[in-house]
């Protein structure tokens, strides 16, 4: 993962972006996306799958940029949140939706 977060900061300031990525925007910027994806599925689930990745990875991206912001390493706080997640909802514990 480390290879991808380099890549990704690279390009970010190769262009001089970082101004501009400030968690907020970033915050906003991931909600944004997040609405662009489920625009995917508005209607139908009949989606252009090579649009759905490609919001999927603008959401992806921004998240990593804003872990950096924050200094925090993705994965360890992944990694966090899945052990949070395994306490909260342990094998066995049914989910009801609605």
């Amino acid at each position: 993962m480390r290879k991808i977060i380099d890549e990704i900061i690279r390009f970010r300031d190769d262009r001089n972006w970082k101004r501009y990525h400030t968690l907020d925007n970033l915050a906003k910027s991931i909600s944004i996306e997040a609405a662009e994806l489920l625009l995917n599925f508005q209607w139908s689930n009949d989606y252009d799958f090579e649009n759905v990745c490609d919001e999927l990875a603008d959401i992806m991206i921004y998240s990593i940029m804003a872990a950096e912001a924050l200094g925090v390493d993705p994965e360890e706080i992944i990694r966090k949140k899945l052990m949070k997640n395994n306490i909260k909802y342990p094998l066995g514990k049914e989910i009801t939706l609605g």
